[in-house]
């Protein structure tokens, strides 16, 4: 029995309505979704400390999900996991002709093009069975809001709704600012203005090829690495954040922003 096997094969005893594991038997997707999302963020919490060792340990455990939601599902008589694989095998196929065919791409940047095409005509093909027709339809709700806007301008973009370059967005940028600044007084208007904002920086990374998750991802360890070691030389000098005024808390993290470089 191979490795994937005994995955499978264990998911099964788990799930034996008689002699499996009470807590897994009551599972369903819904109760399970959670645990997938948080295993899939702890895979690139792994890749972003570069810890290879956790990153194994990691990528077991969102395989697990896979095998969970599969084992469920062959219960339901709708696909088993051999179908999951199957299935991603024929779309990476169908998505590489360049690999696999007698196209060719010229580098990187024009294989994402050619990718980006080919899920297009997947979409346009499709639309005539499903009842959405919008050329936004079957962006999942649930994804991470960056995440999400991202999909949304990308596919807008690819409908031909988009700036024609960097300083559109830019412009549009400082324009979602100033509404922001203009609605300080009102909860409820400013709460919009900053997801406009928002959505329109997610917007400028696209323009750059940046990924806005991992950007603030960064812009977090950054500023809890900084965080902590103000906390550090403030306890030299016997304070703490909490006693420290703003002229003294704003040297102090000057200082570590110095000593970064």
């Amino acid at each position: 029995m191979n490795a994937v096997a005994w995955l499978i094969d264990i998911m099964a005893r788990l799930r034996h309505p008689e002699h499996g594991c009470p807590w897994d038997i009551q599972q369903t997707f819904q109760t399970i979704a959670p645990y997938t999302i948080e295993e899939a963020y702890e895979v690139a919490d792994a890749i972003e400390r570069e810890d290879l060792e956790g990153l194994r340990d990691e990528l077991g455990d969102l395989l697990l999900q896979v095998v969970y939601h599969a084992r469920m599902a062959e219960e339901s008589g709708a696909f088993r996991f051999d179908d999951v694989v199957e299935a991603i095998c024929r779309k990476m196929i169908r998505r590489h002709p360049h690999v696999f065919g007698d196209e060719t791409v010229a580098d990187a940047s024009a294989q994402t093009e050619a990718w980006e095409r080919l899920k297009a005509q997947e979409r346009e093909q499709g639309r005539d069975q499903q009842e959405d027709q919008s050329h936004l339809a079957g962006i999942a709700r649930g994804l991470p809001a960056l995440m999400r806007a991202g999909k949304l301008g990308r596919r807008a973009a690819a409908a031909g709704f988009d700036w024609p370059d960097l300083e559109g967005v830019i412009a549009k940028l400082h324009e979602e600012l100033a509404e922001l600044e203009s609605e300080l007084d009102d909860d409820v208007r400013m709460e919009e203005e900053v997801g406009d904002l928002l959505f329109t920086v997610v917007n400028l990374c696209r323009h750059r090829g940046l990924d806005p998750e991992r950007a603030l991802r960064r812009s977090n360890a950054r500023f809890e690495r900084r965080f902590r070691a103000m906390e550090t030389a403030l306890a030299r000098s016997g304070k703490s954040v909490s006693d420290a005024d703003a002229d003294q808390l704003d040297a102090a993290w000057q200082e570590v922003k110095r000593s970064e470089g």
